[in-house]
């Protein structure tokens, strides 16, 4: 399994992330270094595993040698874009075939979204695992406009549900990829409907879409006892934009109300300044709160049920709720989403309806077991490349072992 960023770390601690235990433990930003095979990635092919003493075998040894020594001249991979930060982790099959033969096409894709106040670290984990599991598989995990890397990137108004939509096609667009599986936690989601109603190009056919959390239409904020983003991004904008303790946020917000989960989790946005281990460290915040404040009213606002209710041949819409959520799901809105899984069946499109037990909104840190179950099922199926047999069954061989 390979990573590739678009933003390498730099001693002001612009590319550089904050870990948090519950939704990013012991995560590394500088992910543009990848990995020489046969040292951390189980899924690249061991040469102890695959020697024997036919010719055949030989062969492969010395193919996957070759393969080796390219990989480790490669060092540092690092792209740019002006559009938006991003991070890219392969399978370790993806990183093989496009080694061994650049005829092979591309690989499916999957496009991981963020909701508001987040970044692109929140799904680091849970995408390594993805890749682990399905190697043949891309997963682009994209900083949103005004939040974490890709607030460093101006972006003219308006900053709406469909404005950092478009900026996501026009990234992979970019990057020329053809994304089989969208996936947005809450505003994230919103995002994906919105990639869907907006092109017909650069998604395949067939695609799938996930919204995590979060309705087509109007958002039912929080009730007694829940947090308010609206507040918390208000609460935000009263503090200085270089504090000098994590933990004086943290406190401070639980002071005004928030839960200490949603404390904790804010205050990965910020980053450290000066040196790495200087005593006198301070920290700034690494979002543009005007613009997120712009965002989320838009979130607030956007209505896509038109693209639930008549959903395009060769898109398949999926909506999880998360059980202790209750808050943001209406009986409206649950009949309107099985009012459409029966339309869509007909028209040789889907919309399906699911949901996730034991979890509140923060989907993936409450039960990131149950959500990789319910995921699964998306990376499952679609024919892609893949590599000559005897480099595969090396591969899994080596799985095999590792497991």
């Amino acid at each position: 399994m390979s990573a590739v960023s678009n933003f390498a770390p730099s001693c002001s601690g612009g590319g550089r992330s904050v870990s948090f235990s519950w939704t990013e433990s012991k995560f590394r930003s500088n992910m543009a270094l990848i990995p020489r095979p046969f040292e951390n990635d189980k899924f690249l092919v061991s040469r102890l595993a695959l020697r024997q003493s036919s010719r055949a075998t030989k062969d492969l040894t010395v193919r996957m040698a070759i393969v080796d020594e390219r990989l480790a001249r490669r060092g540092n991979v690092g792209k740019t874009s002006e559009i938006l930060a991003y991070d890219l982790i392969q399978g370790a099959l993806v990183r093989w075939s496009s080694i061994m033969d650049r005829s092979f096409p591309a690989p499916p894709t999957a496009v991981f979204l963020h909701g508001i106040l987040g970044s692109r670290k929140n799904w680091g984990t849970f995408a390594r695992r993805l890749a682990k599991e399905f190697p043949t598989w891309q997963f682009l995990l994209v900083d949103l406009r005004c939040h974490g890397d890709s607030a460093s990137i101006k972006k003219r108004g308006p900053h709406t549900v469909a404005s950092t939509a478009l900026d996501v096609l026009k990234l992979v667009g970019q990057l020329r990829m053809t994304p089989r599986v969208l996936v947005g936690h809450s505003f994230g989601g919103k995002v994906a409907l919105s990639m869907v109603e907006q092109a017909a190009k650069p998604l395949a056919r067939p695609v799938k879409v996930w919204s995590l959390d979060a309705t087509p239409g109007k958002l039912r904020s929080g009730g007694d006892g829940e947090d308010h983003p609206e507040e918390l991004i208000a609460f935000l904008s009263t503090l200085p934009k270089e504090v000098s303790s994590k933990w004086d946020v943290v406190n401070a917000l639980i002071q005004q109300g928030f839960s200490k989960d949603v404390a904790q989790w804010v205050v990965t946005n910020l980053r450290t300044n000066g040196s790495p281990g200087s005593s006198s460290s301070s920290f700034s915040w690494v979002f543009d709160l005007k613009g997120i404040a712009e965002m989320y009213q838009s979130y607030e606002e956007t209505n896509l049920w038109k693209i639930v209710e008549d959903v395009p041949q060769g898109v398949h819409v999926n909506f999880l709720k998360a059980e202790r959520s209750l808050h943001r799901w209406a009986l409206e809105d649950l009949q309107r989403i099985h009012a459409a899984e029966e339309i869509a069946a007909e028209e040789g499109a889907g919309v399906e309806m699911h949901v996730l037990e034991d979890a509140g909104h923060w989907v993936q840190a409450d039960n990131p077991d149950g959500l990789f179950r319910i995921l699964s099922s998306s990376f499952k199926g679609i024919k892609n490349r893949r590599l000559p047999d005897d480099l595969y069954i090396g591969v899994i061989a080596k799985e095999g072992k590792s497991r």
